[in-house]
């Protein structure tokens, strides 16, 4: 679940305390606040139900101490709808509560807690089935209403919590249960929150232009499901180094790297230094830990314009990178977005168009069964760490977004999508399977494999009617056809409540 939270551009941080909140909403124009309450409004306890709850009209309950800061918020989404192609009922019944806070203006806090019972789309249900998890939860089971007959889903809990402090002006250090994301686009190719949470420290330094941001994180090498009993799961670990270098007002550029490693009980110390490449220490240890490269860049050409990229380097070879033989050890990834804001002088409209490719087996690893499932891969509990679809496919995205009024915001999403799968062979797609296991080591290509093209189109308009309170009515229509097998339809109409929650696109 994703709470009400922004990014600041070309930052990776997932939450800020309320004094950054407050900063970064002074530097977003207004009308670019979709689904965003006014943070900045002024507490008027006359106002305030029974003299005592939202005092600040944008949270249900606050302390503001010189010393001590609070807010306590409902986390809210109820939504039901049908998929008329299919004849399914899609619901969603999520409760939760959020808490976050300062002390002395140097530590901060934030936890929530959701409760769920889901019932998902049909593609959705393919996907749960195919990796053995819900994409972005944990465990889970099944679900059967006892109040309406036929009503049918996951029972789910998710938790998010995270604490920090400034060691000095520039230093922040955090220690948390949550996930993270950089870049400035839709998707991320070097690290997305679309996986479950996991366990983390983060170091985050600030100096003149640069900010440098460390993360250790603790990971699942499998899902809840692929054990039986109460079994603990095996453990792999993750560290990255992220360097974004603000070159001028309008141009920024990130190098990235990431190892991903497993020991037995025990985290790989070397792996803690914050300054070193991975690769280097891969050579000390002669290890055989998967480790990656990458670069993030952002550009603003001129006043309402941002150009993003990404560029993923898994392997490379350059003698075979430009040869065209398909090598399959040029495993990479390549992201390139644009942002418009107020195109064609039409106020409130942002229009982002994004493209991502990533060849085969990018993101998998070996192991030294070659039937076995890679600990090292780029995963965590199933689920990739970086795109949703894996490795082997193109995708294009055309994102708008309009405010149409001060309370009533619409959104539509066109993706146009092909990858490579095939469920008897490794063709590349499923990173959680051993790369040793390929058809070729020559003759590799992007969407090898049944070809599996998909169109979708994602529409939502909402209207906010009290703040951080909003009435969603939701439109999705996808279409995926299998090369020589069958056309999988959806078109999914529903309407929705939620409080305190970001609008969610399931984008597969």
């Amino acid at each position: 679940m994703d709470i009400l939270e922004i990014n600041p551009p070309g930052d990776s941080l997932d939450y800020l305390d309320d004094e950054a909140w407050n900063e970064l909403i002074e530097n977003i124009p207004e009308r670019y606040h979709f689904n965003l309450a006014d943070t900045t409004a002024k507490t008027d306890e006359n106002k305030a139900l029974l003299g005592v709850f939202y005092k600040d009209p944008t949270s249900f309950l606050t302390v503001d101490e010189p010393n001590f800061f609070l807010k306590i918020d409902p986390l809210i989404h109820f939504s039901l709808g049908d998929d008329f192609k299919n004849n399914g009922t899609v619901f969603q019944n999520t409760r939760g509560i959020q808490i976050r806070g300062t002390i002395d203006k140097k530590v901060y806090f934030h936890t929530s807690i959701f409760e769920n019972q889901q019932g998902f789309l049909n593609y959705f249900e393919d996907e749960i089935s195919r990796i053995n998890a819900i994409p972005g939860q944990g465990f889970f089971r099944p679900y059967s209403s006892g109040v309406i007959n036929g009503l049918k889903g996951w029972d789910f809990l998710n938790a998010r919590a995270y604490g920090g402090f400034k060691i000095s002006p520039s230093i922040d250090l955090q220690l948390g249960h949550s996930r993270h994301f950089i870049g400035n686009g839709m998707r991320s190719l070097l690290l997305s929150d679309y996986a479950h949470n996991y366990f983390y420290l983060q170091l985050n330094t600030k100096i003149w232009k640069f900010h440098y941001q460390n993360t250790f994180a603790e990971l699942s090498a499998d899902s809840s499901k692929d054990l039986s009993g109460n079994n603990l799961l095996p453990k792999k670990y993750m560290a990255t180094h992220y360097l974004n270098f603000q070159a001028s007002p309008r141009f920024s550029i990130g190098l990235f790297e990431s190892v991903i490693f497993s020991r037995t009980n025990h985290f790989e110390f070397q792996y803690l230094n914050p300054v070193i490449l991975y690769r280097s220490v891969e050579q000390f240890l002669d290890s055989p830990d998967n480790a990656m490269l990458g670069f993030n860049i952002q550009w603003i050409p001129k006043n309402g314009w941002q150009l993003y990229s990404q560029l993923l380097i898994d392997e490379l070879r350059t003698g075979e990178a430009f040869s065209g033989n398909g090598w399959w050890g040029n495993k990479t990834g390549f992201q390139v977005g644009l942002k418009l804001f107020d195109p064609f002088k039409i106020s409130g409209l942002m229009i982002q168009v994004e493209h991502n490719t990533v060849r085969p087996y990018t993101y998998a690893h070996r192991s030294e069964d070659i039937n076995s499932k890679p600990v090292t891969s780029y995963s965590h509990f199933n689920q990739p760490l970086a795109h949703p679809y894996g490795a082997n496919f193109r995708e294009t995205i055309f994102n708008f977004k309009y405010r149409l009024h001060k309370n009533i915001n619409a959104s539509t999403i066109l993706l146009f999508s092909k990858y490579g799968h095939s469920d008897s062979a490794n063709v590349g797609r499923d990173i959680l399977l051993n790369y040793e296991s390929r058809q070729s080591d020559f003759g590799n290509f992007i969407g090898q494999g049944l070809t599996n093209s998909i169109f979708a189109f994602h529409f939502n308009t909402s209207w906010q009617f009290f703040p951080n309170y909003y009435i969603d009515l939701k439109w999705i229509f996808r279409n995926q056809s299998v090369e020589n097998e069958s056309t999988i339809h959806t078109n999914y109409f529903g309407v929705g409540l939620r409080a305190n929650i970001h609008q969610q696109h399931a984008l597969f």
